[in-house]
């Protein structure tokens, strides 16, 4: 993964505090912001590599901020709030996020969390090796693994680093049924705590973003019982 800090965003300065003493206890450098608006900043001045985010804080949500950053890089974000309905995990999702925690939570799940991203986001630190050079071709999608771009026919698709890895899953095992399990193992790590679900939102954006008609799938198809099949 690259170099930088965790930033930790929430208008509780006891939760900020307590998630960044576990955090440096395990090795992390942190960052601390109370606000949306504070986030943005240190984005954009700090050498930063992974977010943990609250949703309801002052002057500008965690949402919000999270849709702002996207504009600007393409970081994992996890999202924290107190908020457990499906419906507001789904819009967290859907919105560019890595992962949702609920609160209250652990610090130590919260720690393994932030583990999991950093495991799945450093499958992808070889790319920047100036020696790597390597493509995964699938009909009219081609995903570059070494400056981890995706293209259907020629045009550029921007993924998060979780659709990504899922694209890079389904076009190595295509026409191959998998599990919904097995997706989340290898995307998410086998020391993932969270819902099997998170799979299934993640393929609706990714439907949305590679599909000519999202509703009526032709690649990232449905096996009924059992999962997902990536069909070129």
């Amino acid at each position: 993964m690259n170099e930088g800090s965790i930033l930790v965003v929430d208008d509780d300065r006891e939760i900020v505090r307590s998630i960044a003493i576990h955090l440096e206890k395990e090795g992390y450098s942190v960052l601390c912001a109370y606000n949306g608006l504070e986030a943005l900043d240190m984005v954009m001045s700090q050498p930063v590599c992974l977010i943990i985010i609250d949703v309801m804080m002052p002057k500008m949500d965690g949402l919000s901020a999270i849709m702002k950053i996207r504009e600007k890089r393409n970081l994992p974000i996890i999202v924290l709030s107190a908020k457990s309905e499906d419906t507001d995990k789904i819009l967290g999702l859907s919105m560019g996020a890595d992962d949702y925690v609920t609160k209250p939570f652990s610090p130590s799940e919260l720690v393994a969390r932030v583990d999991a991203v950093y495991r799945r986001v450093a499958q992808f630190t070889r790319a920047a090796e100036p020696n790597f050079s390597e493509e995964l071709r699938s009909g009219r999608f081609v995903l570059n693994l070494r400056n981890r771009s995706f293209t259907k026919d020629g045009n550029p698709v921007e993924l998060t680093q979780v659709e990504f890895q899922i694209m890079e899953y389904f076009i190595s095992n295509a026409g191959k049924a998998l599990k919904r399990s097995e997706i989340l193992k290898h995307v998410w790590g086998s020391g993932y705590v969270g819902e099997e679900k998170i799979v299934d939102v993640n393929i609706r954006r990714l439907r949305m973003k590679i599909e000519d008609e999202p509703s009526n799938p032709r690649h990232v198809v449905t096996v009924w019982g059992i999962g997902y099949r990536w069909d070129k």
